[in-house]
């Protein structure tokens, strides 16, 4: 798997997330697995077949998280290149068939927030691979769903 770049802070927060459910909710599962256990029969226990299976959802997300976290690296992002788009950067994109504008931060693993007015993605997303590197001026196209966008690159802000 591909290394992702991110920064303290988004590496802090999958850190605390895990955190967390490592030691709050699945105590919790572990717990109400003991009280359904309680109960007796097993075999047509259904709360205790829930909760079994909760635990196993849990340790999923878990597991998923801890591979994030492996497969990512921090990234000071005023060490970044300016004048370039990478990693942090906050571009202004302009849709050359309809005119709009719109923005977009390069982020990695568990900062994305596709809500608001500057919506964060990952750079390892289509957009953001199409327009690594490109300078205000270039024009980029990107296979979408619904066909293929042309955006021109408007302005870079530089990672702070």
């Amino acid at each position: 798997m591909e290394k992702s770049p991110t920064t303290r802070e988004g590496y802090d927060k999958v850190r605390e997330e895990i955190r967390y459910l490592e030691d709050v909710e699945m105590p919790k599962i572990a717990q109400k697995i003991a009280e359904a256990r309680a109960e007796g029969d097993l075999s047509e226990n259904a709360e205790y077949h829930g909760q079994r299976e909760a635990q196993g959802l849990m340790q999923a997300k878990i597991n998923m998280l801890k591979a994030r976290l492996s497969n990512s690296y921090i990234v000071d992002k005023s060490s970044m290149p300016k004048g370039v788009v990478t990693f942090g950067s906050l571009v202004t994109l302009k849709d050359l068939a309809y005119g709009d504008e719109e923005k977009y931060e390069f982020v990695g693993p568990g900062e994305e927030d596709y809500s608001g007015d500057i919506m964060k993605i990952l750079t390892t997303s289509p957009l953001a691979k199409a327009l690594l590197g490109k300078k205000p001026g270039d024009k980029v196209e990107v296979a979408v769903p619904k066909g293929t966008r042309k955006l021109e690159v408007v302005s870079i802000d530089d990672p702070a």
